[in-house]
């Protein structure tokens, strides 16, 4: 069984550091640039709500089931977002990826792909998981594209299932990579990444 524990990964450009109260300023800093926390379909906190958000993450990584971390832009040094695993299941050998967001400015860079192959990376070969899923709102559009792009195959959708903070509950689009796939994801990550690098 996976016991996945807090390491910090670190490669194309950027680190994902084992998420700690003192990153609150600077992920404070990067949703505010454009302000996600008004996109009703993040788990993005608002500005006066990230302790909150650490706190919570902090809390879920205690009763194992959940492993965050803050995004460093390393050409910048700033904190440019948050991701982690979720929905930890040993027994199954399953984490999902999610709670992921990053400063608009961030966004359709190469940041999240980076992000991606080192989160799958360190889950299929360090933690020898089978499955890596992966999970979105049904309204958020963007990330579903994303989450395609990824080389990531839809596992169906789930009714009336995640509630979100205004209350309502939406249906969740699922998505996962298994073990046996993750070869030839790896090399459409790295691919992907070559390409940007060259542009």
């Amino acid at each position: 069984m996976i016991h996945p524990e807090p390491a910090t990964l670190e490669g194309h450009g950027v680190r994902l550091e084992p998420l700690e109260e003192k990153h609150r300023d600077g992920l404070a800093a990067a949703a505010a640039d454009g302000k996600l926390w008004e996109l009703f379909f993040t788990s993005v906190p608002e500005p006066d709500k990230t302790s909150k958000y650490v706190e919570d993450a902090l809390k879920g990584q205690q009763q194992g089931d959940m492993l965050p971390w803050a995004v460093r832009d390393l050409k910048t040094n700033t904190i440019v977002g948050s991701t982690r695993y979720h929905d930890i299941i040993p027994a199954a050998d399953r984490v999902e990826i999610g709670y992921t967001w990053y400063a608009q400015r961030c966004q359709r860079t190469h940041v999240n792909t980076a992000c991606k192959l080192l989160l799958f990376s360190f889950a299929f070969e360090e933690n020898k998981c089978k499955v890596v899923g992966l999970r979105t709102d049904n309204f958020n559009f963007r990330s579903q594209r994303a989450i395609e792009a990824l080389g990531a195959r839809k596992d169906g959708v789930i009714r009336r299932h995640w509630p979100r903070r205004d209350g309502s509950v939406p249906p969740t689009v699922m998505y996962s990579v298994l073990r046996e796939e993750w070869d030839g994801v790896r090399k459409h990550l790295e691919l992907r990444l070559k390409n940007h690098e060259t542009h």
